[in-house]
């Protein structure tokens, strides 16, 4: 006789029908579950102005949430803006990136210890 342990994924007490032999593998797919919900529930909060099907909704957030690695890699690509109110009360409209503001070389004597 033969033992083999599985690991099911239950999310509200349902049995999902995804089976892991790995636990690893079973805890990382709830922790990206749990990451699908969070963007499904942030993206149906926000005013598009448009109406999305809710399973498009949940298939967008699944998507994201299983690509997630290349996802920050595209986000961290992306300049901060400023809200409007903050740009007419005498911001600037965009934040500078480190990447091109300009490098001025530091004048006076070095703070490097020489041993």
């Amino acid at each position: 006789m033969a033992v083999i342990t599985r690991y099911v994924v239950v999310r509200n007490g349902v049995e999902l029908d995804q089976v892991f032999s790995v636990k690893k593998e079973a805890e990382a797919y709830d922790k990206m579950l749990d990451a699908a919900e969070n963007l499904a529930g942030f993206i149906k909060s926000s005013d598009f102005g448009v109406s999305i099907d809710e399973s498009a909704i949940d298939a967008i957030a699944i998507l994201l949430a299983k690509n997630g690695p290349e996802v920050v890699k595209i986000l961290k690509g992306i300049k901060p803006v400023m809200p409007p109110s903050e740009a007419d009360a005498g911001g600037a409209a965009e934040m500078p990136s480190p990447s091109t503001e300009k490098k001025t070389p530091k004048s006076g004597p070095s703070k490097r210890r020489v041993k």
